[in-house]
């Protein structure tokens, strides 16, 4: 069988030319063009080349074919393009299982989101089927994912609340499951941020998994900042919330007796509880260096339930997360915290760095006089020799 090549020739000859190799591929498709025009033509064309995926065992050639269909789709007008630009996205972006054509299909779509003009929201159809099929073949490294970015993509394309929600979750999802959990929390935390307060209601799942995302993270150890997302707020009252309102600010003993009441509903979040052991003892800690800045092994034995001779690695484990800066003296048994993170951050917390930051610039003002005053004595010193000399 010949390969396939597109030259560069008119709309309507093209399309005639399209319709005639997938025809001898063995494709159910007319050979004429449709009378209504090139969105039919394009609907005709795409439908049909899925026997691609079956007759061409080279990717180049498929790719070929793929690619003579984007050029197409482009001669589209923005506003008539959707179907097409949706239907192409799932003959492409929908491998059937055990494909292993996800590196090539990815390059497909990767060409039409490219060639499609920065404003176009047609991107975010793409960009989604893109995300999709990259999260199922553990390609994520072929597609953007940095939140910054696609942030900027989205404010130009003006999505509808419903599309933007839809990238975001089916981001969500591809990074979850290419275990990416930390670059998966921020995206959730993006699609939360997108509700407001008259449809937080309908959020209950995103923020739902979005609690959970985070309890299992074990490099997430900061998460006041959920409590003041809307949908979060929506579940006050609710199991969920109670859990989460103890990573952010209880103590290893309040989670143990919410374990002992709750067993089952945390098993359901698929929560590992050993795991939600080590997080909250390394939680428990980092909020008892705030105010303590010597501890003897005994108080954290005690305050954490550790056996005597776990100590000094649960304080090893505990300074490679980096949330507390500290030494350990072993004669002493003791640990001297140096620096700590704060587990929330609250108005106190802003006032204190008010407090530092007026702190500040007083003292730089006293600097400011005091080099105004050595420049003064300095000129008038020079004022004196001159006129000695």
């Amino acid at each position: 069988m010949s390969n396939p090549v597109f030259i560069d020739i008119g709309v309507p000859a093209q399309t005639l030319e399209l319709r005639g190799y997938l025809k001898s591929l063995g494709a159910e498709i007319s050979e004429e063009n449709a009378d209504s025009g090139i969105l039919t033509d394009l609907k005709n064309i795409i439908e049909a080349s899925s026997i691609c995926w079956k007759e061409l065992s080279s990717d180049s050639d498929v790719e070929m074919v793929f690619n003579g269909i984007i050029t197409l789709i482009l001669v589209v007008p923005e506003t008539d393009a959707e179907s097409v630009v949706t239907l192409f996205c799932e003959k492409v972006g929908k491998a059937p299982p055990g494909d292993k054509r996800g590196v090539s299909r990815l390059r497909m779509l990767n060409n039409l989101f490219n060639n499609l003009d920065d404003g176009s929201r047609n991107r975010a159809v793409v960009l989604t089927s893109m995300v999709r099929l990259a999260g199922q073949t553990d390609l994520l490294n072929m597609v953007p994912t940095d939140v910054d970015k696609i942030r900027t993509w989205t404010a130009k394309w003006e999505l509808s609340t419903a599309k933007l929600q839809n990238l975001y979750r089916t981001l969500y999802d591809a990074l979850v499951e290419c275990k990416a959990s930390e670059q998966a929390t921020k995206v959730m935390i993006e699609l939360l941020g997108t509700y407001t307060e008259d449809n937080a209601s309908q959020a209950r799942d995103d923020a739902h998994k979005c609690i959970v995302t985070c309890l299992a993270d074990p490099n997430t150890f900061l998460m006041d900042h959920l409590l003041t997302l809307k949908p979060v707020k929506f579940l006050e009252g609710e199991l969920i919330h109670d859990l989460l309102s103890i990573f952010v600010s209880g103590k290893l003993s309040q989670y143990q007796l919410f374990y002992k009441n709750n067993t089952d509903f945390v098993q359901s979040l698929g929560l590992n509880h050993e795991h939600n052991m080590r997080k909250m003892r390394l939680l428990t800690f980092m909020q008892m260096a705030e105010t303590k800045k010597e501890m003897d092994f005994a108080l954290i034995q005690d305050e954490l339930v550790l056996g005597p001779q776990a100590v000094e690695e649960f304080v090893i484990d505990v300074l490679k997360t980096k949330g507390v800066n500290a030494k350990i003296d072993h004669m002493q048994k003791k640990v001297m915290v140096l620096r700590t993170t704060h587990r929330t951050f609250g108005k106190h917390h802003w006032q204190q760095i008010r407090q530092r930051l007026v702190e500040c610039d007083s003292n730089l003002s006293a600097v400011e006089g005091q080099l105004a005053t050595l420049a003064n004595i300095k000129l008038q010193t020079q004022q004196m020799l001159s006129q000695q000399s």
